[in-house]
């Protein structure tokens, strides 16, 4: 499978399906759509957002960055689409989210899953992301899980 990373609006038309999907799968693994502790994420605070394509278009995978301070960025929205996953797509767009990162100067990347996520988890923890206290908005959460890297500058 070949694809195309690129850096798209919020309100792009494939990465609003990618998001849709994504939240449709979160309301299945938790049985609700009230799955997400603090703000949602938002054209106004979302600083980068890529979403990955086959070469004819077809939306794969996103994943967006949303800063939380002069160093620290969030991973809000990654997701790939159920017959993406194992190509090697979602490894792709995080290594592209992180080398944005890197060149934003920021040296550490954070993220909230979900207990409802094990392939999430297992994700994450192959690339690299150790997990964490929950922070901000996910500190008391029964349902997230925090996960951090450290990226060299």
């Amino acid at each position: 499978m070949t694809w195309a990373i690129e850096e798209r609006a919020w309100n792009d038309p494939a990465g609003t399906a990618l998001r849709v999907a994504q939240r449709s799968e979160l309301d299945a693994r938790y049985g609700c759509d009230d799955h997400e502790p603090g703000t949602a994420p938002s054209a106004v605070d979302i600083d980068l957002f890529l979403v990955a394509t086959t070469p004819d278009g077809h939306p794969l995978a996103c994943g967006a960055l949303r800063r939380l301070d002069a160093t620290t960025a969030e991973i809000k929205r990654m997701y790939a689409t159920p017959s993406s996953r194992g190509s090697g797509v979602a490894t792709a767009l995080l290594r592209a989210l992180e080398s944005a990162a890197t060149h934003r100067g920021w040296t550490t990347l954070k993220l909230e899953t979900g207990t409802a996520q094990p392939d999430a988890v297992r994700f994450y923890e192959r690339e690299g992301y150790t997990a964490i206290p929950l922070f901000g908005a996910y500190e008391g959460s029964t349902q997230s899980l925090c996960y951090e890297r450290h990226l060299a500058p």
